[in-house]
């Protein structure tokens, strides 16, 4: 499907959450700049309507209506709240490793397992520039940066080489993590409770920041040699190149289309490198600023809000 070149951007205007293409004039505001008898209101509407809102997206481009100044709004996450949020545990070698191997790791991943994808709750999304609020059931929050994938259509069981028609486009991800849980303290250990420790460490508001837009696929000419680069109060923490991957964008696409089937606006978060604060016990702190940036796609930048006075523990008295 042959797509206009654009950066797709949601974000809220006067108390009005709306849709634009981020332009280097300003963001193209899209609902309004519509001409004819369809009017896009959304990313993920013009996602379902495939080439046809994506013609008007040209259209819009050559006669844009409305633009409006990125200092005017307030940015979203291109889909606030997909119907799918997947990410990968241990899709780079040297993050395995730094972790202690506890994933495991073969001599050669690749040849000899497969992806380790997990599910996380819409709630879990927020956009650039957001406040991320401190969970109440942990006391060590970590980052990780990751690059997202967003699927433009129905993907069911794909081959690899078929993955990039699927694709929509890409941004950044930081898939925060609580790496410790308070309700840990006097629980009668089980089987897996670790596994589910680290499970529920994804789950908390606000702990997948996704933007600052959707890159279009087009523009992204090979996404296996983008640069990766995160900050912690403008000290580098993570440098890495998505080559590292051990699985690539192609092949954790299709492998995920043979396990459900993926929709228009599902995102798929591909791993992260080396470099978190669970390594070195570097966690972040109240109030830190996180700059997460991949070549092509921008920056996203959070800051992790105060910690609870009281922090949740079921089974204390």
């Amino acid at each position: 499907m042959e797509r206009a070149e654009v950066k797709l951007a949601t974000y809220m205007l006067d108390k009005t959450i709306t849709c634009g293409m981020v332009t280097a004039e300003g963001i193209i505001d899209i609902p309004s700049s519509c001409k004819g008898p369809v009017r896009l209101h959304s990313v993920k509407e013009i996602l379902l309507r495939g080439s046809v809102a994506f013609d008007i997206l040209a259209q819009i481009v050559q006669s844009p209506g409305k633009i409006v100044s990125p200092d005017e709004v307030r940015m979203l996450a291109p889909v606030p709240r997909p119907g799918k949020l997947l990410a990968l545990a241990g899709n780079y070698i040297k993050h395995i490793l730094e972790g202690g191997k506890k994933l495991g790791l073969s001599d050669s991943p690749h040849d000899t397992t497969v992806p380790r994808p997990f599910l996380m709750p819409s709630t879990v999304v927020t956009g650039t520039h957001s406040t991320v609020p401190w969970p109440t059931f942990s006391d060590q929050v970590d980052y990780e940066l990751e690059l997202a994938v967003m699927i433009g259509r129905n993907a069911k069981a794909i081959l690899p080489e078929q993955a990039p028609h699927y694709i929509a486009g890409y941004m950044i991800a930081n898939d925060i993590s609580a790496r410790r849980v308070t309700f840990k303290a006097g629980r009668a250990e089980r089987p897996w409770d670790e596994f589910f420790d680290w499970l529920n460490g994804k789950w908390s508001d606000g702990f997948l920041p996704l933007g600052p837009y959707l890159v279009t696929a087009d523009e992204i000419a090979d996404p296996q040699n983008l640069d990766m680069e995160l900050k912690v109060n403008g000290e580098v923490r993570q440098r890495a190149n998505t080559s590292q991957m051990i699985f690539s964008v192609a092949e954790i696409v299709s492998f995920l289309s043979h396990l459900m089937t993926l929709e228009p606006g599902d995102v798929i978060a591909t791993g992260t490198p080396h470099g978190v604060g669970m390594a070195d016990g570097r966690f972040l702190a109240p109030g830190d600023k996180i700059e997460c940036a991949i070549q092509g796609l921008d920056v996203l930048v959070n800051t992790l809000g105060p910690k609870p006075n009281a922090l949740y523990q079921p089974l204390c008295s």
